[in-house]
């Protein structure tokens, strides 16, 4: 049986490609989304994907993820530093999530610098731009079991 991820994506997201694109790039988040399905489909893993700017469909997002995924690979911006009902989400729903985020969070501004969700995360991959996103599909499946890395 094939795993199945869940890349979300939280608030201004949708604007990659056109907002600040000298700290977020200027991929789209279509773009994003496109190399991660080819990454995962590579590895015969199903990836969907979904944004929202709210943080209540966010935490609706993945409890209803928690009926089909095996993981989640999560960037929730802004609410990374703001949100206990994100964190709780992640806690509740009791399957490995991977922090993800375009821009080096700990070389920006100080209250970037801490994170309500890594503490319930499996682990945090950020300061990679677009790339962040597939290390962080990576990470999540050596977590699950899936073997990505080449015969040594």
């Amino acid at each position: 049986m094939s795993k199945k991820i869940l890349l979300l994506h939280g608030p201004n997201l949708n604007l990659l490609g056109t907002r600040q694109p000298d700290i977020y790039g200027k991929v789209s988040l279509e773009q994003i989304n496109d190399m991660a399905e080819r990454y995962a489909r590579q590895y015969g893993v199903d990836l969907r994907a979904d944004q929202s700017n709210h943080e209540g469909d966010l935490v609706d997002i993945l409890h209803i993820a928690r009926n089909w995924a095996d993981g989640v690979v999560f960037n929730a911006g802004a609410y990374t530093h703001t949100s206990v009902a994100l964190r709780d989400a992640i806690s509740a729903i009791e399957m490995p999530v991977i922090e993800v985020h375009l821009s080096n969070v700990h070389a920006r501004e100080a209250f970037r610098h801490h994170s309500y969700l890594a503490p319930v995360c499996v682990g945090q991959i950020s300061g990679f731009g677009w790339r962040s996103y597939v290390l962080g599909i990576d990470a999540l499946l050596g977590h699950l079991g899936v073997k990505t890395e080449p015969t040594l």
